[in-house]
């Protein structure tokens, strides 16, 4: 038996906005994970609205209603994989001890995924689709800025001192991410090459205090001291 308070809710025009808002964002993103797989797997002109639609659950015009045509929803899949992609080599570069190893991490993350090659697919897509560029200009502006904070946090955080100013080095790495990878694409590079190539045109992007190098060095002698204890024990 419903309750006086669950049938208010239901009654409530700002409730049943709520939900149909909840709905279209979980349709939109089901969309958008088939149509990515699908998309890399056999390129857009491999794929339908129907095959979309088939692997996503949903009906053809759901996509329509979404995303207007199949090349929209390509676009958008591609600009979503690349910003994920870009935070999650953050996250994993931050682990990192020393500039040169973030760096090699950033660099090894964003070139071990496809990511990358999809959304420049979808870059050239726009050379032809006008109408779809303002989503690439969108998209690469995030990858700046949320580059650009990223780096300069570890900077800061960490001590190191950046070899150029951080709005500089942020775009430039998604300006070589992006041409290493148009470039890789027409050779056929393997990701390693990419990354090799990426990391080679890059350089050395900042250097470790000596305060901070200090504390490694200390770090390191701690660690060699116990455990040459933990050998003496046994």
């Amino acid at each position: 038996m419903k309750s006086a308070a669950t049938d208010e809710r239901q009654s409530d025009p700002r409730h049943s906005v709520r939900a149909t808002r909840t709905a279209g964002r979980q349709m939109r993103s089901r969309l958008l994970d088939a149509a990515s797989r699908l998309f890399r797997e056999k390129g857009p002109a491999g794929v339908s609205i129907a095959d979309i639609a088939e692997a996503a659950d949903a009906f053809p015009s759901q996509i329509t209603y979404y995303f207007r045509t199949k090349e929209a929803l390509f676009v958008e899949a591609a600009c979503r994989d690349v910003l994920y992609v870009g935070r999650a080599a953050e996250q994993h570069a931050g682990k990192q001890l020393s500039p040169s190893d973030y760096t090699r991490a950033l660099v090894e993350s964003v070139m071990g995924t496809d990511a990358v090659g999809f959304f420049v697919e979808a870059m050239t897509l726009t050379r032809r689709r006008q109408d779809l560029a303002p989503l690439i200009e969108r998209t690469v502006e995030r990858l700046h800025a949320e580059g650009l904070r990223a780096y300069a946090a570890e900077m800061a955080a960490r001590g190191w001192q950046s070899r150029l100013d951080p709005e500089t080095s942020a775009r430039r790495f998604w300006a070589i991410a992006i041409g290493v990878t148009l470039e890789g694409q027409a050779m056929g590079r393997s990701a390693d090459q990419l990354a090799a190539e990426m990391l080679r045109l890059l350089g050395t992007q900042a250097d470790a205090s000596s305060d901070a190098a200090r504390l490694r060095i200390v770090g390191a002698k701690d660690s060699d001291t116990a455990s040459a204890g933990k050998e003496k024990q046994r």
